[in-house]
């Protein structure tokens, strides 16, 4: 994956041509490096390939929705601070764009001091160090190495695969991942479920047996708070 050269760097995913180049100008004049997608795959291909500091997503994107987009990133691993812009205010679709993965909602129309100060926040979020942090717990996707909130507590070193297993559930935590899913997303679809079940026994057996929980007739879950 690589890193733009300036920084903060952001990502808009919006179809909305006007707005996109209306935001991706406000946001340069902000001091921010700005990349722009005009639909779901574009703005998972950018997602997948470029480390970004936060990533501004529509939620009525062509190809795919934005919620979905979200959901799809965090099953590879993208841990980037997303938030999720949309026409759409009910209760139910906020709560659906935060269980996706997503870490603010703003609905449209908004106000841009308000829209400049959540980005902000977001940014502050970011880790770009490649280590995915999530109930106490630190993993770095490069040595691989998993380490507790306090420096010393825990040091453990996993395998590419548990890493990368550990790293999908923990960059979704609220979020219940299916056998097909984790397969699709971890082992690219080329083993069987029971390889699933193989690795999430091989991390309770490193990390202890509540960091990872079972969702009985749904598949698997991060198991720490």
């Amino acid at each position: 994956m690589s890193t733009p050269q300036a920084g903060p760097a952001l990502l808009v995913v919006e179809d909305d041509r006007v707005l996109s180049g209306m935001l991706a100008q406000l946001f340069a004049d902000e001091g921010y490096l700005v990349d722009t997608a005009y639909d779901g795959q574009q703005g998972m291909h950018r997602g997948l390939t470029v480390r970004y500091d936060a990533m501004i997503v529509d939620r009525g994107l062509p190809v795919m929705d934005g919620a979905e987009l979200v959901a799809l990133l965090r099953s590879r691993g993208i841990t980037t601070p997303a938030l999720i812009l949309t026409a759409r205010g009910a209760v139910e679709d906020r709560v659906e764009g935060l269980d996706a993965g997503a870490q603010d909602y703003l609905v449209k129309p908004f106000d841009i001091p308000e829209l400049l100060a959540r980005v902000r926040a977001l940014v502050r979020r970011t880790d770009n160090t490649g280590v995915v942090r999530a109930g106490g717990l630190a993993l770095d996707r490069v040595s691989r190495r998993v380490s507790g909130a306090t420096p010393g507590e825990i040091e453990v070193e996993l395998s590419e695969r548990e890493a990368a297993l550990l790293a999908t559930l923990m960059a979704a935590p609220k979020r219940v991942f299916s056998r097909a899913q984790l397969l699709e997303s971890v082992f690219d679809g080329a083993e069987s479920g029971g390889t699933v079940d193989l690795y999430v026994h091989y991390l309770r057996r490193k990390l202890g047996k509540q960091v990872v929980r079972t969702v009985h007739g749904t598949g698997y879950q991060f198991g720490l708070e």
